[in-house]
């Protein structure tokens, strides 16, 4: 099982007298920097000098440090940098700064769980992740609720590690909502096969599979792209707040009947097969293997000429301009 925490469990006093630095201001730099900052932690940010950011950050009211500097001054030192960009950031700015009582800190469990970065042994290594988009991490905070967020500890050099998680956790407005406990290795794993099997890799194929079946057929691709593509968030979003259960409460008995005709012939045994094969690819390194070559090979030529090729598929051409016909959408 896993064990939950609340504010009532966390004691954010920790954070007090001790500065936090945060490196990287993206979606979830600029949300964690700020939600600790209103909560009363001090808070510096790490950035390169240059960087389009550095601007934003200080307008924001944030201290703006480069990042050899920022992880010098912080007691904590939260990496919000791409998967791909830590180690190397790690590497050259941030180990030599690191001070035995520091605590390490991580959102994702990458870098540690694949030997990318070797922290050293005197210091605490702690995740806070939160089971959300950073602008919902902010959003939520300024409503005076939370995010759901994970917390794991892969070493605790101070005996203090889960208490330190569990401050950073609640001063991001994490304890409001709940705090899971995990580990490094079930955050990695899970997140990854989560990504590829389904809510990226999988759902995406699915769409475009559906798509291309209608048109293949002579149906208009407007049609197609409603009924497979667009109207997805509307089922997403009954399923995100009520389970599917809410969802097939919420359709007609019709859809439900042919969801419970047809679903397993689309996924099929084999599918499933196949997700176990992924699976296996994530636990045993692979994957990571594949990507971390794919990125030390410096020009991604294999993973750029991927994301050229899906954005020229027919459901991206059709989609854009279909989505200019939507007023709500945000530009």
């Amino acid at each position: 099982m896993v064990k939950m925490f609340y504010d009532k469990d966390c004691n954010l006093e920790l954070l007090k007298g001790k500065t936090v630095a945060i490196i990287g201001y993206g979606s979830q730099g600029h949300a964690h920097a700020l939600n600790l900052q209103e909560s009363g932690v001090n808070v510096v940010v790490g950035l390169r000098k240059g960087s389009s950011s550095w601007a934003k950050a200080e307008e924001a009211g944030l201290k703006v440090m480069e990042v050899a500097e920022a992880s010098k001054a912080g007691d904590l030192v939260m990496m919000l940098v791409p998967d791909e960009k830590a180690s190397d950031l790690y590497r050259d700015k941030i180990q030599a700064n690191l001070k035995p009582g520091n605590v390490l800190m991580f959102a994702h469990g990458f870098n540690i769980h694949y030997n990318q970065i070797t922290p050293p042994a005197e210091c605490d290594v702690i995740m806070v992740a939160p089971k959300g988009p950073g602008h919902t991490v902010r959003s939520q905070y300024q409503e005076g609720k939370g995010v759901p967020s994970l917390i794991a500890i892969y070493q605790d050099a101070s005996g203090k590690a889960r208490d330190y998680a569990l401050a950073y956790a609640s001063g991001i407005g994490a304890g409001r909502a709940g705090i899971l406990e995990t580990t490094f290795k079930d955050e990695t794993e899970t997140d990854l096969f989560g990504e590829q099997a389904v809510l990226c890799g999988g759902v995406t194929e699915l769409m475009k599979a559906g798509f291309d079946t209608l048109v293949e057929a002579g149906y208009p691709p407007e049609m197609a792209y409603f009924e497979c593509v667009h109207e997805m968030k509307l089922i997403i979003d009954m399923v995100n707040n009520g389970g599917l259960s809410l969802m097939r409460y919420s359709i007609s008995d019709t859809a439900e009947y042919g969801d419970y005709e047809t679903g397993r012939r689309i996924i099929t045994e084999d599918t499933r097969k196949e997700m176990k094969k992924v699976l296996r690819e994530i636990q045993d390194g692979t994957f990571a293997s594949k990507w971390i070559a794919e990125n030390n090979a410096g020009r991604r030529a294999h993973f750029l000429a991927c994301r050229r090729m899906e954005a020229a598929h027919p459901v991206e051409v059709v989609g854009a301009k279909l989505r200019e016909m939507m007023s709500w959408l945000k530009k």
